[in-house]
């Protein structure tokens, strides 16, 4: 045996929410007259009347009656004015910075005058570094000059005593193409500095007959400091004269 269901009849639930409607429309009727606003009146009175003319829509079949939204429902919901707002936060932007402590200006004044005074020092230090490089690259061409100055002093020494050679060995050169006897005539009046730098100069074979021929006491001078001087210049380390 099956059993039909019925769908469940929609006329009774809307002749019900009407008069929801129109009971709540007349409790504001009677607010706006108690209020004094007949006007009031009349636009709520025409507004009931529209309501009951036209009904609301049939709900679907199978819809519960529950679901379906009610005029009555939909009157007495305030009216939209728009999405709900979030609460506004303040903008990051427009935040104003927090003011500066006196502690904090301290501290950062201490550091400004404390960044001058580093300033000032490598300045200092800077133009001190400057006059050491100026002075460091004077003594050094000072140091150079000094240098140049006594090489050409040796330079100058070096030809004194060639030239002073050179003379010496024109008279020792002298003395021995001479006869023994007189050179030693002249020999025995020369004074003993003066004889010992001939004597040293001579070779030992020219030296030796001029001596034979010379003063015996005079010569015994001679070979006395002759000795002394060649021992000196040995113990001295220097090279003996070409006719030592």
């Amino acid at each position: 045996m099956i059993l039909s269901l019925r769908s469940p009849r929609l006329l009774p639930f809307t002749i019900a929410a009407l008069g929801a409607l129109l009971a709540m429309k007349a409790v504001d009727l009677g607010r706006y007259v108690a209020a004094g606003r007949p006007g009031a009146a009349t636009a709520v009175l025409a507004e009931a009347r529209a309501a009951a003319t036209d009904p609301p829509p049939a709900a679907k079949p199978g819809t519960p009656a529950s679901s379906a939204q009610s005029p009555g429902a939909a009157a007495l919901a305030p009216p939209a004015t728009g999405a709900a707002a979030s609460p506004a936060l303040p903008s990051r932007d427009s935040a104003a910075p927090p003011p500066i402590t006196e502690g904090e200006r301290a501290v950062l004044l201490e550091l400004r005058q404390r960044s001058q005074q580093l300033d000032e020092r490598s300045a200092a230090l800077s133009a001190r570094e400057a006059i050491l490089t100026a002075a460091e690259q004077k003594l050094e061409a000072q140091a150079q000059a000094l240098t140049a100055l006594q090489k050409k002093l040796q330079d100058l020494e070096a030809a004194r005593t060639q030239r002073e050679e050179a003379g010496w060995q024109g008279l020792v050169k002298l003395y021995e193409d001479m006869k023994p006897r007189d050179a030693a005539t002249i020999f025995n009046d020369l004074e003993m500095p003066v004889l010992l730098a001939l004597v040293d100069r001579m070779k030992e074979r020219n030296a030796a007959p001029i001596l034979a021929a010379m003063n015996p006491d005079k010569a015994r001078d001679v070979t006395a400091n002759l000795a002394k001087l060649r021992t000196r210049r040995a113990a001295m380390g220097s090279a003996a004269p070409a006719g030592g």
